[in-house]
């Protein structure tokens, strides 16, 4: 394997990561060129949404390419084009081989939910003092567990009691929330998502847990809930407000994640005319939301 290493300017960006897929690279990575330094600049987003930018004022863009000649190929091809101008060849060199499939399995451990509540890839042994676990491995989906905001709805979850009811995780991704509360009590399950890649790994998942659930496209949702659980982005829980309502059965618990502190009260606003959205957890910047519907 050898790495082609490049300078360029933000607006190089776009047009040298398409030449480099023409050329058959393996891979193209977008890093700050200046990171770790007084210059290095930040760029924040939200998952599953694209990013603030294409890149930075200066990036460094690393190419994988399996054999040197194709990197070294590549490296003559793109000096001869004008949109190379203002970039530079930092350089290409071999990179030891490594068992990439040991190298990937180790960045993801067991992910605590709660002391006694843990999210275990297949290939760890559960920590000793789980007491409940879910198995899950990094896939297609979002919901892997390493971010606050499923560690959120996986943690309200946990601290109620959801023995006998019905839920909904609506955006189940990898079905990780609709698998939690199967654990934690819940006997009659739907997960919803529009993507199908989402809806078979929530099957996946759930086999792999002995879990029942019903996955399928939103219209697969029908009636009222005692939970509704939605980890999706703020702007389409606007959207959905009145259709989460009213899959809330009365008496039953709208949980909402995905949402930024700042965006607290635009979700209040959005949701006041069905629920009283509160927050309930709040970790990394990130907020957990919660209402009660009214008892009819």
């Amino acid at each position: 394997m050898f790495e082609l290493s490049l300078l360029c300017p933000e607006e190089r960006v776009d047009v040298l990561s398409d030449a480099l897929d023409a050329l058959d690279a393996l891979s193209v990575s977008v890093e700050d060129a200046d990171a770790q330094t007084p210059a290095e600049q930040a760029l924040f987003g939200e998952p599953g949404m694209p990013p603030p930018k294409d890149g930075w004022q200066r990036s460094r863009m690393v190419a994988l390419f399996a054999q040197e000649a194709a990197a070294k190929e590549a490296a003559v091809l793109l000096g001869a084009q004008d949109f190379f101008e203002e970039c530079r060849l930092l350089g290409i060199q071999a990179l030891a081989d490594q068992d990439w499939v040991r190298l990937t399995q180790s960045q993801f451990a067991p992910v605590e939910v709660t002391p006694d509540f843990w999210i275990v890839p297949t290939w760890h042994e559960p920590p000793a003092q789980a007491r409940q676990i879910i198995r899950l491995d990094p896939g297609l989906a979002f919901g892997t567990g390493t971010h606050p905001t499923t560690r959120m709805c996986l943690r309200w979850i946990a601290r109620h009691d959801l023995a006998g009811q019905r839920v909904l995780d609506y955006g189940c991704g990898s079905g990780i929330l609709a698998i939690g509360a199967a654990k934690y009590g819940a006997t009659h399950l739907d997960a919803v998502d529009i993507d199908e890649a989402a809806v078979t790994s929530t099957r996946l998942n759930a086999e792999a847990n002995h879990v029942e659930l019903v996955a399928g496209l939103p219209e697969q949702a029908q009636g009222r809930y005692q939970t509704v659980l939605a980890n999706i982005l703020a702007t389409p829980l606007k959207v959905l407000a009145p259709l989460l309502c009213s899959h809330v059965a009365p008496g039953g618990s709208l949980v909402l994640a995905g949402i930024l502190e700042r965006q607290a009260q635009e979700l209040q606003d959005a949701y006041a005319p069905w629920v009283q959205l509160q927050v309930a957890d709040s970790e990394d910047g990130w907020i957990l939301m919660t209402a009660q519907a009214a008892n009819a």
